[in-house]
C-alpha cells in the first residue's frame, strides 16, 4: 500500500490553499499513491472569527471538498482531507472541524468531527479556546480504504490515548492523525506522542501536518511544526516530512500490523480494575 501525505502551509484564503493542495495531491497520485491525506484544516487556516466567518462554508458548498471529490474519481484514488473548517446548521454557530474520507468513485466515504478540544496555554503569548469556535464530534469512525480499516482522528485527539486504543479493539490497521502541532509542543511532544500510540496499538500511524508560519489577512499569524509522520506498528519512523511544503511518500506492508500484535499481544491482555 503506496500512501502519499502531503504538507501544507495553509493561509486563511481557501481559494490560494486549494491551488497548493491540489498540486501536491496530484503529485502524490503521479506518483503512484493508493492513498493520499492532507492535514488539519485544510481549507483555511486563521484564528480570526471573523475571517472564518467570512469565508468558510457548509459541507455542500466547500470548494476544497468539491475539488478533492473530483480528483479522487478521476483518478480512482481515495483521498482523505485531514479536515476541513465548515460552516454547520445546529444548535449554536460554532463550526466543526471534520475529517473527510473520499472513496476512489468520488463519494464521501466517511466522516469525522474532531472529539477533543485544543483548549490550552503553550505560554504566555500564546493560547488556543478551540472549543468556543469549533462544536466538538461525539463520534469514533472507522472505515474502510485501499483494502485497509483506517480509525479517522484530528490532531489534539493525539493526547488520548484510549481512543486509539478503542479504534484498534474495533478493529484499526491504520490511524490517520492529521495535525496543525503548535512548534513548541511539536518540538517537544509530537514524535513520541506518534510513535508511542503505534506501540500501544500495533497499528501504523499516518501524520500529515500543517507547517511554518501561516499568512493571514485578518488576526495573527501562527506557526506550525510541520515534520508529517509515518510510524509502523512497531513504532519505527517510516518517513519523515520535515519543515516545508511537499509531499513524502511511504510504502505500508499491512502483514506488519499483525506481526506486530503477534509479538506484544496487548490488546488481547485488558483487564477491568477498580480505579483509585
Amino acid at each position: 500500500m503506496r500512501v502519499g501525505l502531503i504538507q501544507l502551509n495553509a493561509s486563511d484564503d481557501p481559494t490560494e490553499n486549494l491551488r497548493q493542495t491540489l498540486k501536491f495531491v496530484r503529485s502524490a497520485i503521479d506518483d503512484g499513491a493508493d492513498l493520499v491525506l492532507t492535514p488539519e484544516v485544510t481549507n483555511c487556516v486563521s484564528a480570526s472569527r471573523p475571517r472564518q466567518t467570512e469565508v468558510l462554508q457548509t459541507e455542500s458548498e466547500d470548494v476544497t471538498l468539491a475539488a478533492l471529490r473530483d480528483v479522487a474519481r478521476n483518478s480512482q484514488v481515495p483521498i482523505l482531507i485531514g479536515s476541513l473548517a465548515l460552516k454547520q446548521d445546529g444548535v449554536d454557530d460554532r463550526f466543526v472541524n471534520r475529517s473527510i474520507l473520499i472513496d476512489g468513485h468520488g463519494t464521501v466515504a466517511a466522516r469525522y468531527d474532531k472529539i477533543h478540544m485544543f483548549d490550552i496555554q503553550v505560554s504566555e503569548t500564546e493560547s488556543y479556546q478551540e472549543s468556543k469556535g469549533y462544536r466538538p464530534g461525539e463520534e469514533a469512525v472507522l472505515a474502510d480504504v485501499a483494502g485497509a480499516s483506517l480509525g479517522m482522528t484530528i490532531c489534539y485527539d493525539l493526547r488520548f490515548p484510549h481512543l486509539y486504543r478503542t479504534l484498534a479493539h474495533a478493529g484499526a490497521q491504520i490511524v490517520s492523525i492529521p495535525s496543525a502541532f503548535t512548534k513548541p509542543t511539536g518540538e517537544a511532544h509530537w514524535e513520541v506522542l506518534l510513535r508511542a500510540r503505534a506501540i500501544e496499538t500495533g497499528c501504523f500511524v499516518l501524520a500529515p501536518a500543517q507547517c511554518g508560519t501561516h499568512a493571514a489577512v485578518q488576526g495573527r499569524a501562527r506557526q506550525t511544526y510541520g515534520h508529517s509522520l509515518a510510524v509502523d506498528p512497531w513504532g519505527r519512523v517510516l518517513a519523515d516530512g520535515g519543515e516545508e511544503p511537499g509531499v513524502t511518500m511511504v510504502d505500508l506492508k499491512l502483514e506488519d500490523v499483525d506481526d506486530a500484535r503477534r509479538r506484544i499481544p496487548s490488546l488481547k491482555h485488558d483487564r477491568d480494575y477498580v480505579a483509585p
